[in-house]
């Protein structure tokens, strides 16, 4: 049954980089979405971004469960450590509590499915929060695709670096860092939807560079994932090169290629060439975490299941694992179990938010370098 309230009340669980960067300052142009609290251990960013958020509900960590039963809020926008998602989303499932998660949804499949459960069991929904499934430039790639512009989508590349910073919970191993489940996530799930089919065989290979860094996790990934009718998707995850985000599809007639596919603080360029012919178009940067926040409120609103849900996230964590163990081993891992039904991003026109003014952070930094 649709709810009879005009929005959802939110509660940001952590408030680093891409808490502050991006998920706060989306609130202010959504009608159907309302920022109501802060989860965090330091006063200071209680202080400062309540003050600039206009919220006056704080909590700290500890005091979770008491916002879960406060009667203050409807969801929880989980931008925590990968280690915790699992432990957060089942709270606030239990609490009765709506949850957007961010990727990856947890860092263990068996946690993920867990994670589905408890909300199914509760009745509350769960969404992983790939904003890339309602950015237009994306939706623009699959179109093209899917009326074969570029006729039979064949082979898939794609680079996604960046110089990550020393000491960042990326680079470690207890907090579910790693260059896959940070960035390699991207370029498995945009491979995934771009085919709109399931890998069948993985195969990778990760180095340690000697630089203190990459200690705890590996600095690259190189990447193989084979796909029913012989295609083929290969991508480099990199935590210790220069940045770049980009992916190409090459088809039996032509080439498609993004250029910052994967970035949410810059404009994506789309190419597609078809032998001497090609066309070009910008995609503006736009607020692509507004645009998922508001559909999952819609979906909360009209209790609607949302899409990408939690088996969007199990299967790109169970391909991930997959890929660890290849790494081990040396060996390829042929794939089976996957759900055979993942929804795929609809290609229908994407939700579009203007961009906002790039906000002060307080007490965090970048996670890169560059």
């Amino acid at each position: 049954m649709a709810s009879k309230k005009k929005n959802v009340r939110y509660a940001v669980v952590g408030l680093g980089h891409i808490a502050q960067d991006a998920v706060l300052p989306s609130f202010a142009q959504l009608k159907n979405s309302r920022l109501t609290a802060f989860v965090s251990d330091d006063p200071e960013k209680h202080k400062a971004l309540g003050r600039k958020y206009k919220v006056e509900n704080y909590y700290n960590y500890n005091q979770y469960q008491e916002l879960l039963e406060s009667g203050e809020i409807d969801a929880v926008y989980i931008a925590l450590p990968n280690h915790l998602h699992k432990e957060y989303t089942i709270k606030a499932a239990t609490a009765g509590i709506h949850v957007l998660c961010e990727k990856p949804l947890a860092v263990t499949s068996a946690d993920c499915q867990a994670m589905s459960r408890a909300c199914s069991k509760n009745g509350v929904k769960l969404m992983t929060a790939y904003r890339l499934h309602f950015q237009k430039g994306n939706l623009e790639a699959m179109r093209a695709l899917k009326n074969k512009e570029i006729g039979v989508p064949m082979l898939f590349s794609s680079t996604f670096s960046m110089q990550v910073r020393p000491g960042n919970i990326r680079t470690r191993k207890a907090f579910g860092g790693g260059t896959l489940f940070d960035i390699g996530i991207y370029c498995i799930n945009a491979a995934r939807y771009l085919f709109e089919a399931e890998p069948l065989e993985v195969f990778a290979m990760i180095e340690f560079p000697s630089d203190p860094r990459f200690k705890e996790v590996e600095g690259h990934s190189v990447v193989t994932l084979r796909f029913p009718d012989n295609r083929i998707a290969s991508f480099v995850a990199s935590f210790g090169a220069s940045s770049k985000a980009v992916y190409t599809v090459l088809g039996s007639k032509g080439v498609l290629e993004m250029e910052n596919g994967y970035e949410y603080s810059e404009a994506m360029t789309l190419k597609v060439k078809i032998g001497e012919k090609s066309r070009t178009k910008v995609f503006s940067k736009s607020d692509q975490f507004g645009a998922e926040i508001e559909y999952f409120s819609d979906c909360v609103l009209k209790n609607k299941n949302p899409e990408p849900s939690g088996v969007e996230g199990y299967i790109d964590v169970k391909i991930i694992e997959a890929l660890y163990r290849s790494a081990k081993t040396g060996k390829s891992i042929k794939l089976t179990g996957l759900p055979s039904k993942a929804a795929r991003p609809r290609t229908n026109p994407g939700i579009e938010k203007p961009p906002f003014r790039k906000p002060s952070l307080i007490n965090v930094l970048s996670p890169t370098m560059d």
